[in-house]
């Protein structure tokens, strides 16, 4: 009489599995970062040079503090 084994796993669909997780989770997180540092430029732009100043802020540091290098 012959067994078969047939409740082991499927190797072969599990990497490409986890790589469609890692690429979508990657790429939601850049989109997320992407629209974090819009409305932070949106916001800060909209301030006056006065308003600005009193954060220690000059226009100039708008992009570096978006993207948090500031």
């Amino acid at each position: 009489m012959a067994a078969f084994d047939t409740t082991r796993p499927s190797y072969g669909s599990a990497p490409v599995a986890g790589q469609f997780t890692r690429l979508f989770t990657g790429t939601f997180s850049n989109l997320r970062a992407w629209n974090d540092a819009r409305l932070t430029r949106n916001a800060l732009s909209a301030l006056s040079d006065r308003e600005l100043e009193d954060i220690g802020l000059i226009r100039g540091d708008i992009d570096d503090v978006a993207f948090g290098r500031r």
